[in-house]
């Protein structure tokens, strides 16, 4: 399966765990989502899918990869648990793919304290999810399901016939999440706000690159990749930015690649990294919020401006 080199854990781990080897792809300097031009290059008879991710907020190029899914008979899957609410002409992202995966993770864009959510328009593989959260049996399955069984309701309830998962949400969350969902389109929009001030801010400047934005991104949080005068400075940055109470984290998990439990998972890298290592060595990303943040983001771009002081 092809998946993308800059991601979360999440991206990974299950391909793995179904027993798939995983091709690591770089990703585009400008979008940081899973390069199209690169993908085409490592394509071979053994590869089944591509595992998409909308990496923080910003949708991938969907054009593309589908045309490429559709010209080599591939399976597209999408990862959009950074990206709730975003937008690609009219559709939103986690429905490009035969599936889309959602996080309500307590940081993400809605909240039900943990725990997610599976999109597909494809009812043989509704059904088999509705089997896989909750042990693999067919006690909610439909008569119509191609997982039902025969037998008499009281053996039926207890049916395994999956080797599934215990991930039912409570009642509780899913009371929560439901609430969410209608503030949903207004905390999108406030996220946007506080993009265009980040874009303002930051967006001209020579000493980093800022993700460029496709269709309409939502804003998982700002990603900045020092160069210049600021290339090699991301350990003062970040405490500068820790001292004035601004968090900020890697891209995701930097290239994936170079994380220790790489050696554990099945892989292969056909092509250089570059991007990837880059993000590694110089990227990092601040939080966004449906607060209005503008003094912040103010903030973050006088540090860059004073330890670029100090480089000159």
């Amino acid at each position: 399966m092809i998946v993308p080199s800059v991601s979360w854990s999440t991206t990974y781990f299950p391909v793995h765990q179904y027993g798939m080897k995983l091709r690591l792809v770089d990703v585009h300097p400008e979008t940081l989502n899973i390069d199209p031009n690169l993908v085409e290059e490592v394509i071979t008879p053994d590869v089944r899918a591509i595992f998409a991710v909308n990496l923080l907020g910003n949708p991938c190029d969907y054009a593309r990869l589908r045309a490429i899914c559709e010209r080599w008979n591939l399976v597209l899957l999408e990862d959009n648990c950074e990206s709730l609410g975003a937008r690609l002409g009219d559709r939103y992202t986690g429905t490009f793919g035969r599936c889309g995966t959602l996080s309500t993770f307590f940081s993400h864009h809605i909240s039900t304290m943990d725990g997610g959510l599976v999109l597909t328009d494809d009812t043989r593989l509704y059904h088999t999810l509705l089997s896989l959260r909750a042990h693999g049996w067919v006690r909610e399955q439909p008569a119509e399901s191609h997982l039902a069984l025969s037998v008499d309701e009281f053996m039926r309830s207890f049916r395994f016939v999956l080797p599934g998962y215990n991930l039912r949400p409570l009642e509780i969350e899913a009371a929560i999440g439901r609430e969410q969902l209608r503030k949903l389109p207004g905390l999108v929009a406030a996220r946007r706000r506080n993009a265009r001030t980040f874009v303002s801010f930051l967006g001209a400047r020579d000493d980093v690159r800022i993700q460029e934005e496709v269709g309409e991104s939502s804003w998982f949080g700002f990603a900045m990749i020092l160069r210049g005068l600021l290339e090699g400075c991301r350990a003062e940055v970040t405490q500068r930015l820790t001292a004035v109470g601004i968090e900020s984290r890697p891209i995701v998990a930097g290239n994936f690649a170079n994380n220790p439990v790489i050696r554990y998972l099945e892989h292969d890298i056909p092509q250089p990294l570059i991007v990837a290592n880059e993000i590694d060595k110089n990227g990092l990303f601040i939080g966004n919020h449906h607060y209005p943040i503008s003094d912040s983001l103010r903030c973050v771009g006088e540090i860059l401006d004073e330890i670029r002081g100090r480089h000159l």
